[in-house]
């Protein structure tokens, strides 16, 4: 493999990030319903009864045949199975969600009835039905949701529902960060020469939000800047890992180790520099084990705000694709400043979003090594090459995954 790349254009590198993962997406797997949250859908939910299964009341009243008065012969709560009703003239009380009996003729809301001095119900029922009818949301069969859903609590509710206890998912992909730089320091307040790692303690967090698995463990470094040293950490982490991202090295200095220790490894690249300002020196490559099953290392720029472009451009839709999922599109915003463009290359401009407005407005402190712009930022406005934003413009927006369990 060649470790010179022709920069490739943003949203190209997105699309081969997503088509390798997709690609290299596993089969499914069954988990029951309390682990299926944050998880994808690898094939479609469909229900296994009617929804509702019986017709269900959606009062607290009383159940009624035949006209007014009526003479009270029982009761149905939630959970039972009510026996008919076959006098005209008599009723049953009903609660909220019981199963209406056979034979009722209408329902009557509890706060619209009456007793005479016989202590018969009286009342008028309400024209439209107050019962849900079987199959009213959905019917035995029907595909409720397609493969390639995200789940959430809402999903997980439907499943249970309509009867499901397990769900078929997509494998959560495993992650692993390696350090690279003899210069960080992993705690303490920089100086001498030394600067303080702010990826190892932040990078895990933006690939659990994007549907990752990474452990206390799964974080490594400093690696020592050697060649060989770059080489065993990336095999003992490709061991474990679906995917390994590594933070910093990916130029071409004395002492950048990640392109030939890429080639030791008999890597290929999918996308090998990207034309994106920040975050430039950018690379996502692929290992193929000898069974043919792919796993992926993704280099990121050492930069800190680079580093999460990086991620952003390469990783998500990587992850995306390995989890069964559609690239989504870039909603569009207005831009609330001006914002220039990079030449021939697209400019990731970190903003900050108004949603009353639907405003997205660039924040200050953004040089690749800085990390406060990106605290206040909900995620980039994108100016593609050859052009540039105007306040009040339509741009694209490129959101950050800012809480857990976001769908990217």
């Amino acid at each position: 493999m060649s470790a010179e790349g022709v920069p490739v254009d943003w949203d190209k590198a997105r699309r081969s990030a997503y088509e390798a993962g997709r690609a290299a997406a596993g089969p499914g797997e069954r988990v029951p319903l309390a682990e299926a949250d944050g998880r994808t859908l690898a094939e479609p939910l469909c229900a296994l009864t009617d929804l509702p299964a019986f017709p269900t009341s959606s009062i607290d009243g009383w159940a009624v045949r035949g006209p007014a008065p009526w003479r009270p012969v029982g009761r149905v709560l939630a959970g039972h199975t009510p026996a008919p009703l076959t006098g005209d003239g008599t009723c049953v009380e009903i609660a909220t969600g019981a199963m209406v009996p056979s034979g009722t003729a209408a329902l009557l809301r509890v706060e619209e009835s009456g007793r005479d001095a016989d202590g018969l119900v009286t009342g008028t029922p309400r024209s439209a039905p107050e019962w849900r009818l079987p199959g009213e949301e959905a019917t035995r069969g029907e595909q409720l949701l397609g493969a390639g859903t995200a789940v959430d609590p809402a999903v997980v509710g439907l499943a249970a529902t309509c009867g499901h206890e397990t769900l078929a998912v997509r494998r959560a992909a495993r992650a692993a960060v390696l350090i690279f730089g003899d210069e960080l320091l992993t705690g303490g307040v920089p100086g001498d020469g030394r600067v303080r790692d702010s990826l190892g303690p932040q990078v895990p967090g933006w690939l659990r939000r994007y549907g990752a698995t990474v452990g206390p463990d799964d974080v490594a470094g400093p690696v020592r800047d050697t060649l060989d040293a770059h080489v065993d950490a990336l095999r003992a982490a490709l061991a474990g890992a679906d995917l390994v991202c590594t933070t910093g090295g990916t130029m071409h200095g004395p002492v950048d180790h990640l392109h030939p220790a890429l080639a030791a490894l008999d890597a290929e690249y999918v996308v090998n520099t990207v034309a994106v300002r920040p975050g430039f020196p950018m690379l996502l490559a692929r290992v193929t084990d000898p069974d043919g099953r792919a796993r992926f290392v993704a280099g990121l720029p050492g930069n800190p705000q680079s580093a999460v472009i990086a991620l952003v451009s390469l990783v998500a839709p990587l992850l995306a694709g390995l989890h069964g999922r559609e690239l989504p599109e870039l909603p569009q915003v207005t831009a609330g400043a001006d914002v220039a463009g990079r030449g021939g290359f697209t400019h990731l401009a970190l903003a900050a979003l108004d949603p009353h407005r639907g405003t997205a407005t660039p924040v200050g402190h953004v040089g690749s090594a800085m990390l406060r712009g990106l605290a206040q930022a909900h995620g980039f406005v994108v100016v593609r090459p050859g052009t540039q934003a105007t306040a009040g413009d339509r741009v694209p927006f490129l959101p950050l995954p800012l809480h857990p369990g976001e769908r990217p």
